[in-house]
């Protein structure tokens, strides 16, 4: 089994978007009432618990989704041998099973949580083939919303900036385009995701911009845990534009109503010290940073 990275909060902020994103429509099948994605192993149970009187196609989606929490655990083989026992039976089965059988070996394969040593030339190439085959079949049957999954997951495995963006571009394009509320679910993400590829590529204004549309997606949906999350990548991303006073606004307000709820922040105080610094004031930053090894356990 492998372990999971631990990553910058930046990056675990966008991690979470994009698992959060990948909302599950609801079909004969209610996928959403199994599924936390903040609690796989709960998540497992669940499933397993609906696999014992599931048939056919339904019971295969279920052992994808399966897979999925292993793979959500850094179980990448455990996913892998749980799908490669699912495929025989792909060959009768109708495309959302089909879908979700190559979104999920793409995942075991490629994700934001593999390592860098995970990326081989071979993952990679298997994670691509996966992925577009996802997208082929998911919009061949008009399942817009795991096509946009689908097209969406290629940017983790094309990391360049520029493909980055155009993979999540091509999966905003569609998601604006379908008619399918799961499909239009996925732009706050998408406007998230495509806001970090803008950024490394040192377009940091438009960077700012998708990420004040994706903060305006998530207020007008009313999705407070997504809203505070969306208000931080603001704020990071505006720090890295160099505008400061808004930066500080933002997180100062996130600080304090951390503070408020009993739950300090690391990464909040962490930008709060960033910011301080290089507005030049070092006694807010090394008030911060107090603040900051404070928490620690």
């Amino acid at each position: 089994m492998q372990r999971l990275p631990t990553l910058p909060r930046p990056l675990r902020v966008l991690v979470a978007a994009m698992f959060a994103a990948s909302a599950l429509p609801a079909a004969a099948l209610d996928l959403d009432a199994l599924w936390d994605f903040g609690q796989p192993a709960l998540s497992e149970q669940r499933l397993r618990a609906a696999l014992a009187d599931a048939r056919g196609d339904d019971a295969l989606v279920l052992r994808t989704q399966i897979a999925r929490t292993q793979g959500l655990r850094g179980d990448f083989d455990g996913a892998l041998a749980e799908l490669a026992a699912v495929e025989p039976a792909l060959a009768t089965a109708g495309p959302q099973a089909s879908v979700r059988f190559h979104l999920e070996r793409g995942r075991a394969r490629i994700s934001p949580v593999h390592d860098d040593a995970a990326r081989t030339p071979q993952a990679l190439a298997a994670a691509r083939a996966d992925y577009l085959a996802a997208a082929e079949i998911a919009r061949r049957s008009g399942l817009d919303d795991l096509a946009v999954d689908a097209l969406h997951m290629m940017a983790f495995v094309d990391r360049e900036p520029a493909d980055a963006m155009r993979w999540t571009q091509q999966a905003l394009d569609l998601a604006l385009a379908s008619p399918q509320p799961a499909a239009r679910r996925w732009e706050a993400s998408l406007r998230n995701n495509l806001g970090y590829a803008l950024h490394d590529l040192g377009r940091h204004d438009e960077a700012v911009a998708q990420f004040r549309a994706a903060l305006a997606l998530r207020i007008e949906r009313g999705q407070p845990e997504r809203v505070q999350a969306a208000r931080f990548s603001l704020a990071w991303a505006l720090r890295e534009a160099g505008q400061l006073d808004e930066a500080l606004a933002i997180l100062t307000a996130l600080d304090r109503a951390a503070a408020a709820a009993g739950r300090p922040d690391a990464g909040v105080l962490e930008e709060l010290e960033a910011i301080h610094s290089a507005r030049g004031d070092a006694a807010a930053a090394a008030e911060a940073a107090a603040r900051r090894r404070a928490l620690r356990p």
